[in-house]
């Protein structure tokens, strides 16, 4: 039995990860896309979509369980309303 990180931990390193290793190669390039990151080994894939990321990193690591999700450049993965939630950085 695979045992899972709670969620805010999850986001805790994952968060950590993509500022740490992941940021400075995707930024410039791919405002937009997901980062599909697996938060046990730093793997991580980028996609035009929640499933091309998660798919592409299932591929690099089939065993992959606590998987964190973002959006380049962007405060959230998805938004709600009429605005866009934008980086402030």
């Amino acid at each position: 039995m695979v045992t899972r990180r709670p969620a805010a931990e999850t986001a805790r390193l994952g968060d950590k990860i993509y500022e740490r290793d992941i940021r400075r190669q995707v930024e410039a390039d791919h405002h937009g896309a997901v980062v599909a990151i697996d938060v046990e080994s730093g793997s991580w894939a980028i996609g035009d979509t929640v499933i091309t990321a998660t798919d592409d990193l299932r591929k690099q690591r089939p065993d992959a369980v606590d998987v964190w999700l973002l959006r380049v450049g962007h405060r959230a993965l998805h938004h709600f309303g009429g605005r866009r939630l934008r980086s402030t950085e």
